[in-house]
């Protein structure tokens, strides 16, 4: 029923996606030259994007921004985004910055531009909004990673307790109470900050109620809220589990614990990478049990070092071994599942150190490697403590033959060699008889009665290897908090393989030197050309002629041409225009892609002209 409701309030609306959006197509198209303005901007993105109030800023030739309505949903369909223009929307280009909520929780963010009727002659920066607040930032990736280190804590403890058994469990009250208040506070802090997290504001826009309650409709925010919920089942189950814990049969209490650690794994696995990209069902599942397995490692090992200083060798001699095989079989899932994730967000080998999210999962992998190598240590003082010393037997010995007549006293002194007086056959017999029992031996040695639990030595030997275990994983749980905030290397393939977006569209600028042979300061000089977007399609080309003197002149004409040899197409004139101090025009037509033939002519006089020609690429 828990479940249920959880994967209810999470898993709502949700559709198949791509690991953070990607801008899939724009109308109009990105560069493109439209004669008639048009009357609403509309986004496609690989999977369902959240909207916010400012989701869009429109900007006009005049670089002032445009009176825009309300951003929504085109169609219905949870992966577009629509914007109302005004009716009249005056000649030149225009520049759309967008910020959205990727499903996975992430913000992203990308700016395009188009024409009405011509390009203008220049064009400023685009404002792509307000820019990542590096305070609102830092705090919610450290309420982050609070979050993730005290749910391993509260999920080991309590199933150190219930599957280990302890003895005594007084000392893990403190470390379970701490970890619940601590998870609890960091989800708080998580969902004020929500808000100004994904608009990159800073800290101060948490308290506006407006964008609280946006929030509060959002998946993040419902797995926040659903989280909050999981917390306070967890708390009324752990206070009945105290007070009636002689009553509650154990595999009940297995039961509840087991059902709400999953419910409280949920809450990340629907809102983060999992809850998007291949295979969601599967990837869900996966992170469930991953992170469930975390816990009961990583967490355990705090709960184990605390039972270390506590408890009394004779518990230790039971518990010990028990949570050595529970961490062993978390490993071989952690490994199973970690293998999956990793090919589900790298996409390939090569992303391992071409990408960011490659080489923090590289930094996971060696910090995991070095907590493997120190647990591997710890086994060999668990095994130690393992053994079990071998139960006191009183020696019988060999019956002695008494003189006939002996006093009744005569037996008992007859018996003393057998005791292990010194300078007697006791000692030989004793170490006989041990050899015999075939008392197990520790991995350094035989295991004497200074190798039992009891002995300090080697609990604080164990202890220090668990703690520097503990220290190690605090480690990678840092590691996995940064990396579940960068984008997956195969949705940056799949990124990279859309239309580019959060600039200008890209241009092209080509210096063309040329001298006539002539002395005058117009003789000689350079001209700079820029192709704009450079792709197949309608090309703007700008040209501004520098004198000897670097200084801008005036020519009698300026002509480019274009010619594409492999397939034999044009030239193809550019027929541009004396815009006063400058040539350009809009309206360039070059049908084909590939490494096109530029052809500048500069005439400076009647008789006095020169042409140079250039390379340039015209992309797809």
């Amino acid at each position: 029923m828990l479940l249920g409701t959880v994967l209810v309030l999470l898993l709502a609306g949700a559709a198949p996606a791509s690991a953070h959006a990607a801008l899939r197509s724009t109308d109009p198209d990105d560069g493109s030259v439209v004669q008639r303005a048009p009357r609403h901007v509309t986004l496609t993105f690989t999977e369902s994007v959240g909207l916010l109030d400012d989701s869009f800023r429109v900007f006009g030739p005049d670089q002032r921004r445009v009176h825009t309505g309300e951003a929504t949903h085109a169609d219905g369909r949870s992966d577009t985004a629509r914007i109302g223009l005004p009716g009249k929307l005056a000649e030149g280009t225009y520049t759309v910055a967008w910020r959205v909520v990727s499903a996975d929780s992430h913000p992203v963010s990308g700016a395009f531009s188009f024409s009405v009727g011509k390009r203008s002659a220049t064009t400023g920066q685009i404002d792509t909004g307000p820019t990542e607040d590096p305070l609102t930032r830092g705090l919610y990736d450290a309420a982050r990673y609070l979050a993730y280190l005290a749910a391993a804590l509260l999920v080991g403890t309590a199933a150190f307790a219930l599957l280990c058994r302890p003895a005594h469990t007084s000392p893990l009250r403190r470390p379970l109470v701490a970890a619940w208040w601590t998870l609890l506070g960091s989800t708080a802090v998580l969902l004020l900050l929500r808000a100004p997290y994904e608009a990159g504001t800073g800290p101060a826009a948490a308290f506006d109620a407006s964008a609280l309650g946006r929030t509060l409709t959002g998946r993040p925010g419902l797995a926040l809220l659903a989280r909050l919920l999981v917390l306070l089942l967890t708390a009324a189950f752990l206070i009945g589990l105290s007070r009636r814990r002689d009553t509650v049969k154990r595999p009940v209490a297995l039961a509840i614990g087991t059902a709400l650690a999953t419910a409280l794994a949920l809450t990340w696995a629907a809102a983060e990478h999992a809850s998007a990209g291949i295979q969601v069902p599967a990837a869900m599942t996966s992170s469930v049990v991953h992170l469930l397995a975390t816990g009961v490692w990583l967490g355990g090992l705090v709960a184990l070092l605390l039972t270390l200083r506590r408890s009394s060798g004779d518990d230790l001699v039971e518990v010990v071994p028990r949570f050595s095989r529970i961490a062993f079989a978390s490993v071989t899932v952690l490994a199973v599942t970690g293998l999956y994730q990793s090919w589900r967000g790298l996409g390939s080998l090569s992303a391992l150190s071409g990408t960011s999210y490659g080489r923090l999962l590289l930094a996971k992998l060696a910090g995991v490697a070095v907590l493997l190598l120190v647990a591997g240590y710890s086994r060999r003082w668990t095994a130690r403590i393992a053994a079990p010393a071998a139960p006191a037997r009183a020696a019988v010995p060999a019956p002695v033959p008494q003189p006939v007549g002996a006093p009744a006293g005569g037996r008992e002194a007859a018996e003393g060699p057998g005791t292990g007086e010194p300078g007697t056959s006791g000692e030989a017999e004793s170490d006989g008889e041990s050899e015999s029992r075939g008392e197990p031996e520790s991995p350094d040695g035989p295991a004497g009665p200074g190798a039992r639990s009891g002995d300090p030595g080697i609990r604080r030997r164990l202890r220090r290897s668990v703690l520097v275990e503990v220290a190690v994983a605090a480690v990678v749980l840092m590691i996995t908090t940064v990396l579940t905030g960068t984008l997956p290397s195969r949705a940056q393939a799949e990124a990279a393989q859309q239309a580019p977006v959060g600039a200008l569209p890209p241009t092209t600028e080509i210096t063309v030197p040329f001298d006539t042979g002539t002395d005058s300061v117009t003789g000689s000089g350079k001209v700079l050309v820029t192709l704009d977007p450079a792709r197949v399609g309608e090309n703007g080309v700008q040209a501004v002629v520098y004198g000897s003197d670097m200084g801008l002149v005036a020519v009698p004409e300026v002509r480019v041409t274009f010619t594409l040899p492999s397939r034999k197409v044009g030239p193809i004139d550019a027929e541009l225009a004396d815009r006063g101090g400058y040539w350009s025009t809009n309206s360039v037509n070059l049908p084909l892609a590939g490494n096109w033939t530029m052809k500048t002519t500069v005439r400076v006089s009647d008789v006095d002209q020169v042409s140079v020609e250039r390379r340039v690429r015209v992309e797809p």
